[in-house]
């Protein structure tokens, strides 16, 4: 969603008076002019941060080309940024995940791989899940012989708040076909995405 359009986004009344009495909650005067327009604001943002529920994430997958040359190796994707909210206390997941699938007949461009980590990421979530829902979705729309993700992040409701812990970091994996059966295709994958 690009900026313009998010300014357009009109943020009804109920979801404003929502942040307003939030403020008024935590201290705050929503009246003052620096908070004057927070609540729209507040509520653009959140539109914006879970704009995955409006869209299927395999949409990205449907697209693929079977001239490979013969290619039916390991496709990794490495380190993709991204960034979600935790849906126990909407606090900040920010991370990086690395997305591999051994092809069978057909592959898909490399920044599928990307959007269709957003489009699950971009939706309140905990890390779990989402690593499972990516995988998933391209086990269950590329036919590999197998897929795996790991996702590495740091969660805002641990770094600020609560337990107070920064600069810790959640590793999850979900692994699939010959990367959960073959244990060198495991080794591999693993190894060449730093783990």
């Amino acid at each position: 969603m690009s900026d313009n359009e998010l300014k357009k986004i009109d943020v009804p009344d109920d979801v404003q008076d929502a942040i307003r009495t939030l403020l008024k909650w935590s201290g705050e005067d929503p009246d003052r002019e620096g908070l004057q327009d927070t609540p729209a604001r507040v509520g653009r943002a959140w539109k914006e941060y879970c704009q995955g529920y409006g869209e299927d994430p395999a949409v990205h997958l449907s697209r693929t080309f079977e001239e490979v040359g013969g290619y039916d190796e390991l496709v990794l994707l490495k380190d993709i940024p991204f960034q979600s909210h935790c849906e126990h206390h909407m606090a900040p997941i920010t991370g990086k995940a690395s997305i591999a699938y051994m092809p069978t007949t057909q592959v898909v461009g490399i920044s599928k791989l990307a959007r269709v980590l957003h489009g699950y990421a971009r939706r309140l979530q905990i890390q779990e899940r989402l690593t499972a829902q990516v995988a998933k979705c391209i086990w269950d729309n590329l036919k590999p012989h197998g897929v795996a993700v790991v996702i590495d992040a740091q969660h805002g409701c641990m770094t600020g708040r609560g337990v107070r812990t920064p600069g810790v970091g959640m590793v999850t994996s979900k692994l699939i076909g010959c990367f959960l059966d073959d244990q060198r295709s495991r080794k591999e994958v693993m190894s060449l995405m730093g783990y």
